[in-house]
C-alpha cells in the first residue's frame, strides 16, 4: 500500500495547532474518550436501582445492558471513514451533540421502551465520536509526541473502562441513577467548546469522493448480527433456545451468526469490487496488507476478551463469595484502573527507550502474570484486598499496551486513511469485548455449575446455581452456601485461566510486531 503522499500530509496539518494547542486539543480528546467508555460499563452498576424504578422485565434488563455496544460496533467503521470524507472534527462535534441528547433522554425516560432506545442512541453518538478522536490523534502528532499522545489515548481507554462502575456505585448510592446520564450534558458542552478552540478540521484529501452506502449497511448489519450474537449467546442459548424464549425450537444467535458470516463476506466482496473500479469504499480493504496494522487489531480484541471477561467473573465472585455491595466492588477494582493511568503516563518514556512493539509485549506479559495469578491463587476465601496486588499489576501491563498498540497498530497507515483505520480498531475492541464476556461468561457458569454438582451430588441445585451466576448463594443454607462459595471460587480460578490463555496468544501475536516496522 502507497504511502501518504506530501500533498496528503500538508492537505492534514494545515491546520494543526503546535506548542500548547495541540496538548490541549489531546485533553479535550481524553475527555471525550472518557466519557464513552465509562457509559459502557456504568449501567452493569446502575441496573438494580434502573429495574426497581423503571420495572424492567429480564429480557428488558438485557437489551438495557447490550444495546450501547451492539450499536457502537456496528457504526464505528462507517463513521470512521464518515469522518476521513467530511472532516474529523465535525463528526466528533454531531457525535458530542447526539451523545449528549441521548443521555437526557436516557434520563428522563419513564418506560423500558424509552430507555432501551436512548441507549442505543447513545451507542450512535459514541460511534461518531471515537473513530473521529484516535484519527485526530494519529493526524496532529508525529514523531516523539506521537506516542505520548497515544498513551494518554490508550491510558484513558484501559483505566476509564474500571473507573466507570466505580462512578455509576456512587452516583446511584448518592444521587440516584439519572445523574449518571444528566452529568453528560456540561461534559458535553465542555467537549464542544474545546474541540471548536484547540481541534482544528482534517479530512482525507485523496482518493475517490463521494459515499459506499452499500459497504456501510453491510458491515453495519453484519458487525451488528456478530456482537448480538456473542452477546446474547448465554441469554438466548447457542443452539437451543433457553427459558427466556419459550416455545422457540431453536435459538436466535447461531441464526445471527450464520447471518453475520454471510454479510461480512458479502461486505469483502463488495468492498473488492469497488476498489477495482475506482468508487468510494467504506473500509480499504489494503489496509489489511500492512503488518503492523493487521497484527495490532488481532492482539486489541484479545486485549479486550481478557480485560472484560476479567471485569465480568471477579464482580461475582466478590459479590456471591462475600456479600460486597456495587460499590465494594468497584473500589476492590479501583486498582486496575490506577495501574493503567500510570503506565499509560510512561509508556512513551518506554517506547522511545524500547520501541514502541517491546512496550507492548511487557505489557502484555505483565497482564498474563497477573491473570495467572488470580487463577491460581483464587479460593474462597479470597477478598478484593486479596485481589489487589494482581489487579494492580494488571492495569500496569493494560496501561502500557493500550497505550502503545493503537501507535503501532497505526503507524503504517497513510494519515487520510485514519478515520477508517481507527474506527476498524475500535470495532476489533469491541467485538474483543463481547467475545471476553460470552467466552469467559461460559467458562465461569459452566464450570460453576460442574463444581456444584461435584460437592453437592445435587444436578438441580447446580443448575440453579449456574443459570443465576452465582447470585442465589444468599438462598442457600449454610451447608449448602459453603460448597456454592467453593464452586464460586473454583469457576474463577477457571474461568481466570482461560483469559490467561487467551492473552498469551495476544502476546505471541505481538512478538511479531518488529521495531523495523514502526
Amino acid at each position: 500500500m502507497s504511502a501518504p503522499t506530501t500533498a496528503d500530509l500538508r492537505e492534514e496539518a494545515v491546520l494543526a495547532p503546535v506548542g500548547k494547542g495541540r496538548w490541549l486539543g489531546l485533553a479535550v480528546i481524553s475527555l471525550a474518550v472518557s466519557l464513552i467508555v465509562v457509559d459502557a460499563t456504568i449501567v452493569s452498576v446502575l441496573l438494580p436501582s434502573i429495574v426497581d424504578e423503571i420495572g424492567l422485565r429480564a429480557t428488558q434488563a438485557e437489551w438495557l445492558t447490550s444495546i450501547y455496544s451492539l450499536v457502537f460496533a456496528a457504526l464505528m467503521i462507517s463513521f470512521g471513514r464518515l469522518a476521513d470524507v467530511y472532516g474529523r472534527r465535525r463528526m466528533f462535534v454531531m457525535g458530542t451533540a447526539v451523545f449528549v441528547v441521548a443521555s437526557l433522554f436516557v434520563a428522563a425516560s419513564g418506560s423500558a421502551t424509552a430507555l432501551i432506545a436512548s441507549r442505543a442512541l447513545q451507542g450512535v453518538g459514541a460511534a461518531m465520536i471515537m473513530p473521529a478522536t484516535l484519527s485526530t490523534v494519529n493526524s496532529l502528532f508525529h514523531g516523539r509526541d506521537r506516542a505520548i499522545a497515544f498513551g494518554v489515548w490508550g491510558s484513558m481507554i484501559g483505566g476509564m473502562t474500571a473507573v466507570g462502575p466505580l462512578l455509576g456505585g456512587w452516583l446511584a448510592t448518592s444521587h440516584g441513577w439519572q445523574w449518571a446520564f444528566t452529568v453528560n450534558l456540561p461534559l458535553g458542552l465542555l467537549l464542544v467548546a474545546g474541540v471548536l478552540k484547540y481541534i482544528p478540521e482534517t479530512r482525507d484529501a485523496s482518493g475517490p469522493r463521494g459515499l459506499d452506502w452499500k459497504g456501510g449497511v453491510l458491515s453495519a448489519l453484519g458487525l451488528g448480527a456478530l456482537v448480538f450474537g456473542l452477546i446474547e449467546g448465554q441469554t438466548y442459548g447457542w443452539w437451543r433456545a433457553s427459558e427466556a424464549l419459550p416455545g422457540w425450537p431453536i435459538s436466535p444467535v447461531p441464526v445471527a451468526l450464520a447471518a453475520s458470516i454471510g454479510l461480512l463476506v458479502t461486505f469483502v466482496l463488495v468492498e473488492r469490487g469497488r476498489a477495482r473500479a475506482g468508487k468510494p469504499v467504506m473500509l480499504d480493504l489494503r489496509l489489511f496488507h500492512i503488518a503492523t496494522f493487521r497484527r495490532g487489531n488481532a492482539a486489541a480484541s484479545l486485549i479486550s476478551v481478557g480485560e472484560l471477561g476479567l471485569l465480568f467473573i471477579l464482580p461475582l465472585f466478590l459479590q456471591g463469595a462475600h456479600g460486597d455491595s456495587p460499590l465494594q466492588i468497584c473500589v476492590a477494582i479501583l486498582p486496575l484502573a490506577i495501574g493503567s493511568f500510570l503506565s499509560g503516563g510512561t509508556a512513551a518514556r518506554l517506547a522511545r527507550r524500547l520501541g514502541a512493539a517491546r512496550v507492548v509485549q511487557y505489557g502484555m506479559a505483565m497482564e498474563v502474570a497477573a491473570v495467572l495469578a488470580i487463577g491460581l491463587t483464587t479460593h474462597a476465601g479470597t477478598t478484593g484486598f486479596g485481589l489487589a496486588p494482581w489487579m494492580l499489576l494488571y492495569g500496569l501491563g493494560l496501561g502500557m499496551t493500550s497505550a502503545q498498540l493503537t501507535n503501532v497498530s497505526l503507524a503504517d497507515v497513510p494519515v487520510g486513511q485514519s478515520g477508517q483505520a481507527s474506527g476498524t480498531q475500535s470495532t476489533s475492541r469491541q467485538i474483543g469485548s463481547a467475545l471476553g464476556i460470552a467466552c469467559i461468561g461460559t467458562v465461569f457458569a459452566t464450570s460453576l455449575g460442574h463444581a456444584m454438582q461435584a460437592r453437592t451430588g445435587d444436578a438441580q441445585m447446580a443448575d440453579e446455581l449456574q443459570a443465576s451466576v452465582g447470585t442465589t448463594i444468599s438462598a442457600l443454607d449454610p451447608e449448602q452456601s459453603a460448597a456454592a462459595i467453593e464452586s464460586l471460587a473454583t469457576a474463577t480460578g477457571h474461568a481466570a485461566l482461560v483469559t490467561a490463555a487467551i492473552l498469551a496468544i495476544g502476546l505471541i501475536l505481538t512478538l511479531r510486531l518488529r521495531g523495523k516496522e514502526l
